[in-house]
């Protein structure tokens, strides 16, 4: 089974994907069920990144009827939260049946990431110590979601390297405790195949943290923006995960996890082979 839980279409700020393209793209590709996680970022201090909700809903709706003999569509969100911006998050849920919410760290203090603003100022340290933290101080508090997207996305955009997930231990298992706790999970997002990081995201030592530590909720996300990204390297990252010790992934409905059994396309295929000559 394939399933990815993490794409991005023109209703995003930073995708000019078309939504049909991408679900005939899908179907295409043999993908079983794909979850659209448009963003949806609340700021204070610059202006707000948000997916028009009603229209996201009522097209994707339409298209749910339209291929639901050919593809299971999941209406999902991206919500990238900070501490302050948590009720606006709350009322947002509260309107539209979701069925999935990657809960995402693009900002801390209305800095983003990518433009180098909040790591400005800080040692390395800091401004890791600082993100994991601001995810925690959410989490804490915030519970309507399903799973954490791309935990170390920080990594993608630090001028100064890849820093040892060792140097900030504590933080970042305080962070995996909550969110087993929670009976969350995590995503593991392949972009970092298309960013040429080192590592997947999260990091194969945080996912064995996360094992450790009793944490089985885990869904997989391409983190697509154009259809050319849907499901890339999934059998890829999931013969890793196996390797790892997980043995399962979820797909979501109305917020509800079902597990499914990891498996690569090779003994998946085997398998396949096997029930024809049983039968």
């Amino acid at each position: 089974m394939i399933a990815d839980y993490h794409t991005h279409t023109s209703f995003s700020d930073d995708s000019k994907q078309d939504m049909e393209e991408s679900i005939l793209e899908a179907i295409r590709l043999g993908i079983d069920e794909l979850c659209f996680t448009e963003h949806h970022d609340y700021l204070v201090k610059k202006a707000s990144h948000l997916t028009d909700l009603p229209l996201y809903y009522q097209t994707l709706s339409n298209f749910k009827e339209k291929y639901k003999h050919r593809i299971r569509l999941k209406f999902g969100a991206e919500f990238g939260m900070q501490k302050h911006t948590i009720n606006e998050y709350r009322a947002d849920f509260a309107c539209y049946p979701f069925d999935f919410i990657l809960l995402s760290s693009h900002q801390v203090d209305d800095q983003e990431f990518w433009l180098n603003e909040y790591q400005e100022g800080k040692t390395q340290v800091e401004y890791n110590q600082g993100y994991y933290q601001a995810i925690l101080d959410v989490i804490t508090e915030y519970k309507d979601y399903s799973v954490l997207g791309h935990l170390d996305v920080i990594k993608r955009y630090d001028r100064q390297g890849i820093l040892d997930d060792l140097k900030v231990e504590e933080i970042i298992k305080k962070v995996l405790k909550q969110v087993i706790a929670d009976n969350r999970g995590l995503e593991v997002n392949t972009s970092s195949y298309r960013y040429n990081l080192p590592d997947l995201t999260p990091s194969r030592q945080i996912l064995k943290w996360y094992l450790e530590l009793g944490g089985k909720i885990l869904t997989l996300g391409s983190d697509s923006h154009k259809k050319a990204d849907l499901a890339e390297h999934f059998d890829k990252v999931t013969g890793i995960l196996l390797d790892l010790g997980f043995e399962s992934f979820c797909t979501y409905d109305h917020m509800v996890p079902t597990f499914h059994r990891l498996m690569t396309k090779e003994k998946e295929s085997g398998l396949k082979s096997l029930e024809i000559v049983l039968e």
